[in-house]
Formats: C-alpha cells, structure tokens, sequence
C-alpha cells in the first residue's frame, strides 16, 4: 500500500512538471530568445563565436595529432576532430551557462512563480542555436575533404534526441547545486576541462587499453560523440550496446533530475 501511495505521488509530480511546462512554453521561448541577444549583443562576431572556437580547437588539435605525435583516425583528422568538438562544445556551453541560470536571475527567482527548470532548459536551446551555426562548418570540412554522408544520417535525429536528454539532466543538476553551494561553478570548471579528455573528443578511445579503457567508457558523452561520427562520417549505426547504455542513462538522469528539482523549488528562494 505504501509503495502505492508513493507510486502515486510520483506520478502526480510527473504530470504536474509536464503540464506547467506545456503551461509556460511561451514564457520559455521569451526566455530563450532574450538569453540569446543578451549572449551576443555585444560581441563582434557574434555567431560567429559559435563558428570561430571550434575552429581553433580543431586547428590546434589537428597541429598536434597530424605533426607533432600521428594519430590514425580512419578519417582526416580535422574532420575527425571537429565534430567531437562541435557535439562537445554544445554539451560545455550549455553546462557553463545553465550552471549560474538561477544565481544570476535572482529577481524572477525569488519574485515570480513559473517552472524554474526554464532556466537551465534555456541555457540549453540557446546553445542549441549555436551548435546548429557550427553545424555548417562541418558540412564544408566534410565537402573539402570528400567525406561523404549515407543513409546512416537518417539515425542522426535519435543521436541528437539522447545528446540533448543527457545535456538537459545535467544542466539541470548543475543550477540546483550551485544555487545551494556556491563553490560548484568554480569545481565545475576543473571537472569539464578532465571529462573532455576523458572524452573521445580529440581521440578515439579505443586506442586506450586496460583497466582506463573500461572506465573511460563508462562515460556516456562517449558514446554520443562516437554515434555522431558513425552516422554522418563512418556511415554505420552506433553500438547498440554502448549507445543504448548512454540512451539509458541519459533518460533515467533526466527523469531524477528533473523531479529533484522541482521538489526542491519551494527551497530555491531562500537559498539565493
């Protein structure tokens, strides 16, 4: 009867969040679009940025991996490279501004109901914009280098639908623990620059063997930035097993995400 109960309840917090999202779907496109100009409004480039830093990263990495220590990609590198960064840098960007998405609003916080979860899911479309800007770069660098998609691409939808699940669920931890403990966007920093290395960004993992290997792919952005690369480069279908095991992650953080936060909205205010 208990776990009834609590079934219950569980399912009344989930039809709840859904429907105030439903609710306030405009209020989330206002805040997605204001989020956006604020970004750019005064930067000279401006889109550009989205263009520009994967660009130099994958001129950086490809110095590196090509001249000073060979890396054999099956692939030529900066096309090899710049799609890890570009799936990476959606993930970072979207991590890096969802992480002060409560701290720095906190006005509507402390003086407005709405879902709060806008925020962090903010931070994530906005750097959905971006990552679709950088996308075009990817199409040229496949073009100059005669890496040519096939009907594998038509599993990207479902790449870009786990990416996005897990994206979201950690953002959302992101601005709920640093709304209780300041100190997490400084700690936050040092643990992105190690997990894009432990990350198949630059290089393929799988040139890692023992013990690190297992661990390293025990990593679920792992199998994301290799499913991306199989079904626009490769032209093959992600792992089951790996991709499924990020598929799944990515859903059940989501899911315990999300209701973690919302059950402790009551306490965001005075937590400012």
């Amino acid at each position: 009867m208990a776990s009834m109960t609590g079934f219950n309840l569980l399912m009344a917090d989930v039809r709840e969040m859904v429907s105030e999202q439903i609710g306030f779907r405009e209020l989330l496109y206002q805040m997605t679009r204001r989020d956006l100009l604020l970004r750019y409004k005064q930067t000279i480039m401006g889109f550009g940025w989205a263009i520009f830093m994967p660009l130099v990263n994958t001129a950086v990495f490809s110095v590196i991996f090509t001249r000073i220590a060979p890396l054999d990609t099956g692939l030529p590198y900066p096309v090899f490279a710049y799609c890890g960064l570009l799936a990476w840098n959606f993930s970072a960007s979207s991590f890096r501004f969802a992480v002060n998405s409560l701290t720095s609003n906190t006005n509507l916080v402390t003086k407005v109901y709405f879902p709060r979860e806008i925020f962090p899911i903010s931070a994530v479309l906005v750097s959905v914009v971006d990552f679709a800007v950088g996308s075009l770069v990817l199409v040229g660098l496949m073009a100059y280098y005669q890496v040519a998609p096939s009907w594998t691409i038509l599993a990207l939808p479902a790449v870009l639908l786990v990416h996005l699940v897990f994206t979201t669920a950690v953002s959302l931890i992101l601005a709920m623990a640093n709304l209780f403990y300041r100190d997490v966007k400084y700690l936050f920093e040092i643990v992105i620059t190690i997990w894009m290395f432990a990350t198949s960004v630059v290089y393929p993992v799988t040139m890692i063997g023992g013990t690190l290997s297992t661990v390293l792919r025990l990593n679920p952005m792992t199998p994301i930035i290799d499913a991306y690369r199989d079904v626009i480069l490769i032209g093959r279908l992600p792992d089951p097993v790996s991709f499924g095991w990020a598929a799944v992650c990515a859903t059940v953080l989501l899911a315990c995400a999300w209701l973690a936060f919302h059950r402790a909205e009551f306490q965001f205010a005075e937590n400012i």
